[in-house]
């Protein structure tokens, strides 16, 4: 069967629109982040239910249009990091493409919030910042937002090491590639002991280079 180089030049030019129109479909992303170093960088870590939910005007772009953002009302629960006042309302973005938040806004689920201070008990937050129902959290998780993760602040966390050791109560030679979630650094240490984390597994450019290959052959076929 001879190959069509017009049909190959169609597939490859048929993959980059649908790869662009993904990419900007997908315009915030946000490299993951140890629930550590997330509670390090916020300025406001609270535990707390949304209870009211509205579109408000945060005044207006450069060319005059108004910017609108989306008002969480929230009762906060606990503050783990923050300023001497209770946050009562968390702004963030109308829509996920530019990194707006979606909560729940009936008042029953609990969420963990981590974000940046705004004046007047309020807060901002995006997609890129740490933020969990509270029920999914370990308990490890919820005793560490209390004292340890603020002591392991010193510590940089990063995608394949960390500069401190990482920690767990148990540390095994089992758990020591699966710890990454409940793990804490540790900058002190009597002991020798730490874990590497596993390489993270790109399924999703494993499936864009599948259907590549798809769309080649299928043209090939046509032509």
């Amino acid at each position: 069967m001879p190959f069509s180089v017009n049909g190959i030049l169609s597939a490859l030019a048929l993959l980059l629109l649908l790869w662009r129109a993904e990419e900007l479909a997908e315009a915030c992303s946000c490299a993951p982040v140890h629930p550590q170093q997330a509670f390090c960088n916020a300025d406001v870590v609270i535990r707390a239910k949304v209870v009211g939910e509205r579109e408000v005007d945060s005044g207006n772009d450069i060319y005059g249009n108004p910017i609108k953002r989306i008002q969480y009302d929230v009762k906060q629960i606990k503050m783990f990091k923050g300023p001497n006042q209770d946050i009562e309302a968390v702004f963030t973005a109308p829509v996920s493409a530019v990194c707006g938040v979606t909560l729940d806004a009936a008042g029953k689920k609990e969420y963990l919030i981590a974000g940046k201070a705004e004046a007047g008990g309020r807060m901002h937050v995006t997609l890129c910042d740490y933020i969990m129902l509270w029920d999914s959290l370990s308990a490890t998780q919820k005793k560490s937002l209390s004292q340890r993760y603020q002591m392991g602040c010193d510590c940089k966390v990063r995608q394949h090491r960390a500069i401190c050791v990482w920690l767990t109560p148990s540390m095994t030679k089992q758990n020591s590639k699966t710890g990454s979630r409940y793990s804490l650094p540790a900058e002190k240490i009597q002991t020798r002991a730490g874990w590497v984390k596993t390489r993270h597994h790109n399924n999703k450019l494993d499936f864009k280079v599948s259907y590549f290959w798809w769309l080649v052959f299928n043209f090939i076929l046509i032509n």
